[in-house]
């Protein structure tokens, strides 16, 4: 096997494809999703810093933070960011008419598919991890050397660097699911759905059920984990269930990833150029 040319190889096609996943016309709603925590946080902290007295503590802020990564980033933006992004890697050119030049070329499949999700890892990782490291920073910035001391010499950095392990791993997780999913079906946007279902009942089900999700796994992982409180709406029929320990949701995640790299680039081998639809 030649390693050394199916990695340059994959690296040429990242290059190709990474411009197409940061600059594509249809994706300009992924700037939003990925940059609206940014503003949200920024414009908090210089609200707070335009008043004399501020009622804010560190410890309240890093509690919004938290309710802002579990329940935009992981189940709102990063979900659809992916979709956005991983679906169309193969479905895009189908549209655009334009696969069959990669698949004329005197490359194997496997490699366009693994050229093809590094370029959207990269964009997704870019937007949104970048986004969720820069929302972190600004939401208590307003505390001035206090918030410095808090992440050089207190818990910050780790939770920040928790906060990004997080999300790229939602973006490797939920982008090997959606390019699968935009190869495997011709309306991409249905399994999407069913997926997003799924994840959102994730707390009602029962412990062993939870378990088959990839938001239960990223939960696990995330530096703060988001207490349920008595009386919210729907608390009495949260299942409580023990997180996953690091060292097996970590491995988990890459396991999934990698299945669905291996299914995606089966389905590669066999996919038939028609333009007909």
């Amino acid at each position: 096997m030649n390693w050394d040319l199916w990695k340059r190889q994959a690296a040429a096609i990242l290059r190709i494809e990474w411009k197409k996943s940061f600059f594509a016309r249809r994706a300009w709603w992924i700037y939003f999703l990925a940059l609206g925590p940014v503003a949200i946080t920024l414009g908090h902290s210089l609200h707070e810093m335009s008043r004399r007295v501020s009622n804010c503590i560190i410890g309240e802020d890093s509690q919004m933070y938290a309710g802002i990564f579990h329940m935009f980033y992981l189940r709102l933006g990063i979900y659809f960011g992916c979709v956005g992004i991983f679906s169309n890697l193969f479905r895009s050119e189908v549209l655009e008419r334009t696969l069959h030049y990669y698949f004329l070329a005197p490359v194997r499949r496997e490699v366009v598919v693994a050229g093809k999700y590094l370029a959207g890892l990269a964009a997704s990782t870019f937007f949104f991890a970048g986004g969720a490291a820069l929302s972190f920073i600004f939401i208590s910035m307003h505390f001035g050397q206090a918030y410095q001391d808090y992440i050089l010499r207190g818990p910050g950095l780790e939770q920040l660097v928790g906060y990004v392990v997080t999300a790229v791993l939602a973006c490797a997780g939920y982008g090997a699911l959606f390019m699968g999913a935009g190869m495997l079906f011709r309306n991409p946007m249905i399994p999407a759905a069913v997926m997003m279902v799924w994840e959102g009942i994730n707390g009602f089900l029962p412990p062993l059920l939870k378990k088959i999700s990839i938001i239960f796994y990223l939960q696990s992982i995330a530096p703060v984990q988001l207490p349920v409180e008595p009386g919210e709406p729907g608390s009495l029929l949260v299942v409580p269930a023990d997180p996953a320990p690091v060292w097996l949701a970590v491995p988990g995640l890459l396991a999934v990833v990698l299945a669905m790299l291996a299914l995606a680039a089966r389905q590669a081998r066999r996919l038939q150029i028609s333009y007909t639809e």
